[in-house]
């Protein structure tokens, strides 16, 4: 399996491939864009349920961050309780609860329905404060968790190898293998009588009166309704506008001795990190993560690994870090997802996007929303979940600030490709944006000499890429496109490569 990224992440070994040609001349009764766990659950979904589906997936299942999540199943969320009541009100906020629980017991009815063997256990999480800024933060999750009606219970011990100052206990969460639950997702949808197509990138839509018309790499394909799970959908929408992509940094660690955690633990700096414990071939490895920034705003990505690594040893008796990757999720505007009809489309047209760092729980529920939406035109989660909310109130101050930082972006890349005056700044494995001859280039260099050249400007909303060195990948900083250093696709928005330059 490949995914959207240089580094291995710990699912990677799960290889599958799902070959299946479209009838180009059927109309579908929905086309799902994107095979991660928000298609493929949301395909099974309305498959079940009488409908015709296929899913074009532009590379392989789970390409995304289905590959790149750690896979914590939690009915609690970075959108804590009480900041969902100050900025959504109770009702709301109460109603975000039963999220995570729905979401859960969706994941648990597949499992036992299609007798998936994917590593799923219950397990508690503890939620920690490492300082009196942090305790307090606890504090206010605390209350909100109480006024909802969520179950965190103050406890005096927890496993994890920490001095805190206050620690709460969450009962029931749990944790996945997401590549081996969506696989055999995926196996029960074509048995289903559903259609997969991978390697074919969808490209553009069409609306016309009762149907849309998707063109994609390998044809048009007709449907009556339409559903980009895709993170964020393509082209240029208000949704783009409304978030904010960010990186994400775990390391897998082999362990020495048999006394590690077995729970879910999380603390509460800015960002947090977070930790879990996998078996891979029989071997119990520790998942943390952490290091989180705004796509294409650190200067040098490999830094992110070295700081995680180094606070992990300090902390936890580790040995070999047998895996480290990155991974994309998007930080709405106003703390919640958006879920729904596509702001701009004429009603048939679907997203969900947002999902901040609770990807595989808001993905699940997804295909409640959107299926119930499709089948019944109704869900109780529509009105919390609307992609064409407005809420000023709640989201204005960080919609400023992330469209400022996009203005910035662009603006300062430009002044910056004008310092650049020649190629011959580059050293072996060195990459950067330069300015020759008046245009402005991507340039990497491989450690034998060898110069990959790409046009920089990022198709999808013109800003100009940055070189990401961990992942060896060109990122866009405004909308969160990514490139390979030949200028490949790896992540949307955008739906074209940078334009490569012959050397």
């Amino acid at each position: 399996m490949n995914r959207d990224g240089a580094r291995k992440s710990i699912w990677q070994e799960e290889i599958k491939k799902f070959s299946s040609e479209p009838d180009f001349g059927k109309i579908y009764d929905v086309a799902i864009v994107g095979a991660g766990i928000t298609g493929i659950s949301t395909a099974v979904r309305l498959q079940k349920e009488g409908q015709k589906c296929i899913v074009l997936e532009a590379s392989n299942i789970g390409f995304g961050t289905t590959g790149g999540t750690t896979a914590h199943l939690n009915d609690f969320f970075d959108t804590t309780y009480d900041q969902a009541i100050k900025d959504f009100g109770l009702q709301n906020a109460k109603l975000l609860k039963y999220v995570g629980i729905e979401a859960k017991n969706i994941i648990r009815n597949y499992i036992r329905e299609f007798n998936i063997s994917c590593d799923f256990e219950t397990r508690p999480a503890y939620l920690f404060a490492l300082d009196e800024k942090q305790e307090k933060r606890l504090d206010d999750i605390l209350k909100g968790a109480s006024q909802v009606g969520h179950s965190m219970t103050v406890t005096d011990d927890i496993p994890f190898p920490f001095a805190f100052k206050k620690a709460a206990i969450i009962p029931d969460q749990g944790q996945f293998h997401p590549i081996k639950y969506i696989r055999n997702l995926a196996e029960a949808f074509i048995t289903l009588g559903g259609v997969l197509v991978e390697d074919c990138l969808c490209l553009s839509h069409e609306e016309l009166d009762d149907l849309i018309v998707l063109q994609s790499g390998k044809g048009s394909v007709k449907a009556r309704s339409v559903i980009y799970a895709t993170h964020i959908p393509p082209g240029i929408n208000v949704l783009h506008l409304m978030n904010a992509p960010y990186r994400s940094y775990a390391i897998a660690f082999t362990l020495n001795g048999d006394d590690h955690p077995q729970e879910l633990g999380y603390d509460l700096t800015e960002p947090y990190h977070y930790y879990r414990t996998q078996k891979i071939n029989g071997e119990n490895l520790l998942i943390a993560g952490g290091e989180d920034h705004k796509t294409g705003h650190a200067g040098d990505t490999g830094e992110c690994f070295s700081k995680l690594e180094n606070y992990v040893r300090e902390h936890f008796d580790v040995d070999t870090a047998v895996y480290s990757w990155s991974s994309q999720y998007y930080e709405p505007a106003d703390g919640l997802p958006y879920i729904g009809v596509l702001p701009g489309s004429n009603g048939k047209i679907y997203t969900a996007t947002g999902f901040r760092g609770n990807g595989m729980i808001f993905g699940t529920i997804t295909s409640q929303i959107l299926g119930d939406l499709i089948l019944t035109g109704s869900s109780k989660y529509k009105e919390l979940f609307e992609p064409g909310r407005i809420k000023p109130m709640a989201g204005f101050t960080n919609f400023v600030k992330e469209q400022a930082n996009v203005v910035f972006d662009f603006v300062k890349d430009k002044l910056f490709a004008e310092k650049i005056n020649s190629l011959t700044e580059l050293t072996a494995g060195e990459a950067k944006v330069v300015k020759f001859e008046g245009e402005s280039y991507a340039v990497y260099k491989e450690a034998e000499g060898k110069l990959h050249l790409l046009k920089s400007t990022c198709p999808h909303a013109k800003c100009e890429v940055r070189w990401n060195s961990a992942e060896l990948s060109w990122d866009c900083p405004c909308h969160g496109s990514r490139f390979n250093v030949n200028g490949k696709m790896l992540t949307g928005p955008t739906v074209k490569d940078l334009q490569r330059i012959e050397l």
